[in-house]
């Protein structure tokens, strides 16, 4: 009987000290800082998430709002062009107008331009950090997980588009973001970043095969690829009647 006891007791303390182990070794992803982290405790975990949620509260610069707008191009309706340093997606349509989403772009060292295709595009998609930027967070004594199933806590947000240049994956995305307040900010490590509900929006109106220009920060070229010659109506508000009529 006594041996029983001492065994029931010594699995106890396994189990706790297991149990213990486990909370100190907690983790999560520190989406103000873009890393994951070690949290000492379970208090530590539920502080940074009410953090976070504290975050998400923040209100988006108005100027960056899904918007009509009347856009001056050469290139087919369906095209993407990004605008790199205004921190702009236009959707190009017919009739001389687009649809403009704010975007948040990459930081310092990560700009980039060129012409791309969307390949491929997956809905609360799951992300593999690719192994340089694994490399680089190392360095930084950040370790970053191997896959992080999709899912609101994951960085790639509801919807992705992948990038590919001559048929090979360029390793950028048009995706959504769980940190909405970035939009309109250097924060990525390139990839073209939108709020959840606008990159739902594009994703549902655009295919593969879609044809995405992007413009690097002081592209040369950006009046011959488009101009924005005014703006019409923000998305899902109603026509003013009596401006169409009388002007205004």
């Amino acid at each position: 009987m006594k041996q029983l006891l001492a065994l029931s007791l010594l699995a106890g303390l396994a189990s706790g000290a297991m149990l213990q182990g486990a909370a100190a070794e907690a983790r999560y992803y520190d989406h103000s800082r873009n890393q994951w982290v070690v949290g000492s405790d379970r208090a530590t975990v539920q502080t940074q998430r009410m953090t976070r949620q504290t975050q998400v509260a923040r209100k988006v610069d108005p100027r960056f709002l899904r918007q009509s707008v009347r856009l001056s191009t050469k290139e087919k309706p369906g095209t993407i062009i990004i605008d790199t340093d205004k921190k702009f997606l236009y959707l190009v349509e017919a009739g001389g107008t687009a649809t403009r989403y704010g975007v948040g772009v990459g930081k310092e060292g990560f700009a980039w331009g060129g012409t791309m295709k969307v390949a491929r595009k997956a809905e609360w998609p799951g992300w593999t950090p690719p192994a340089e930027m694994v490399r680089r967070e190392r360095a930084k004594g950040r370790i970053l997980p191997a896959y992080m199933e999709g899912g609101p806590e994951n960085p790639l947000g509801a919807r992705a588009m992948y990038l590919y240049r001559d048929g090979r994956d360029s390793m950028f995305r048009i995706h959504g973001t769980n940190q909405p307040w970035t939009i309109g900010l250097n924060m990525s490590s390139g990839c073209i970043r939108m709020m959840n509900q606008d990159v739902t929006d594009l994703y549902d109106r655009v295919t593969p095969g879609t044809k995405v220009i992007v413009l690097a920060p002081g592209a040369a070229n950006r009046d011959a690829v488009y101009a924005e010659t005014g703006t019409m109506r923000r998305a899902g508000e109603r026509p003013n009647l009596l401006a169409a009529i009388f002007g205004g």
